[in-house]
């Protein structure tokens, strides 16, 4: 005999099963995407270190301490970075330096300093994206590309 109870049940737990499952896949290729970025972005910037002959180069692969290298390089002093330890108040200034490294960096190494104007879009919803494969694309041209001098 047909009983609608143990029909509604399974329904449920095949669409339950079934957004579970993508929403685990979902997660793995969200963490995928992560690692191959941080690998791309690190080694981009460990070659840009290395092309400004910067002798702390492999800082590039450490989570903060690269933020000390582009404050190096953009010719701050690295503890600037501290004000990362002071929530919002101590963010934003930080940005600006980091932007500021940033536009220093291209423009030593033949690129547009306006590029580095992509970073403080990342926190912008509808220009994040944009903003990431300006920034992405330009660290990889620095990196990669011919070393011409002015």
């Amino acid at each position: 005999m047909y009983n609608p109870t143990n029909a509604t049940n399974y329904r449920d737990f095949l669409m339950s099963s079934t957004f579970g499952a993508f929403l685990v896949a979902g997660i793995i290729m969200l963490l995928i995407l992560f690692v191959v970025l941080y690998i791309y972005t690190s080694f981009a910037w460990y070659k840009i270190g290395k092309r400004m002959k910067y002798r702390h180069s492999w800082l590039a692969w450490i989570p903060v301490a690269n933020i000390a290298m582009f404050l190096q390089l953009g010719q701050f002093n690295w503890a600037w970075v501290f004000l990362a330890l002071a929530p919002i108040l101590g963010w934003i200034p930080l940005l600006v330096l980091v932007t500021i490294s940033l536009r220093r960096i291209f423009e030593k190494n033949n690129q547009s300093g306006w590029l580095a104007l992509a970073l403080p879009f990342v926190f912008v919803p509808v220009l994040n994206w944009v903003a990431w494969i300006v920034y992405l694309v330009t660290i990889g041209i620095i990196a990669w590309g011919k070393n011409k001098k002015r």
